[in-house]
């Protein structure tokens, strides 16, 4: 399959929709929902300790640690749902991943603040593929510097593929919204790079 490249510059976004079909993909959603450990995080910002507005969990190989607002994630093991998918999705995007962070967006005024994925442990331009399964949300894109904005409605299925140097020049949200009640989960699969990676 041939996608094109959705950014106008500065990365590579590729959407591949209905990767997973209606009637898959709700089954799926399902499951997870049941599998997954899924936990309420809570992180220190501007003086103060804050709910974090989803539920989430990391899953991923030994090592793969990976650390984000100051808070170290050790690995969950696999769920063997969450490496047939990884297994499914290395295949379509030519790319292996060691990891995933599972996200469970309960309505819509659960959300993503705006950020990037440039943590130092995913390398200089990582591939992360994004899958999403229930409600559709929209993710939000806005360029660093030359202030353009892309807005992509994710429904359930789609596989949302970040690459190139999307993540030194893009920023990505995922909004609250009052018109929302049902959940979304989103899966980004991830590639933790040891330190002998770096030095290879």
């Amino acid at each position: 399959m041939t996608l094109k490249n959705l950014l106008p510059f500065d990365g590579e976004l590729y959407l591949y929709r209905s990767f997973y079909g209606t009637s898959r993909a709700q089954q799926l959603f399902q499951q997870l929902l049941r599998q997954i450990d899924w936990q309420q995080e809570r992180l220190f910002i501007y003086g103060r300790w804050c709910n974090v507005p989803r539920l989430m969990c990391w899953y991923g190989d030994e090592g793969a640690d990976y650390r984000y607002s100051g808070v170290r994630h050790r690995p969950t093991p696999w769920l063997p749902v969450l490496t047939q998918f990884k297994q499914e999705l290395e295949a379509a995007c030519q790319c292996s991943f060691n990891s995933v962070m599972a996200n469970l967006y309960r309505n819509g005024q659960d959300s993503m603040g705006c950020h990037a994925d440039d943590e130092k442990e995913l390398g200089e331009n990582p591939v992360i593929a994004s899958l999403s399964l229930g409600a559709s949300r929209t993710l939000r894109f806005k360029h660093v510097d030359r202030g353009a904005k892309m807005d992509i409605d994710l429904e359930n299925g789609d596989l949302l593929l970040m690459a190139g140097c999307i993540q030194q020049h893009w920023r990505h949200e995922l909004p609250k919204t009052r018109k929302l009640k049902s959940a979304r989960i989103n899966l980004t699969f991830r590639k933790i790079q040891s330190s002998q990676d770096k030095t290879l």
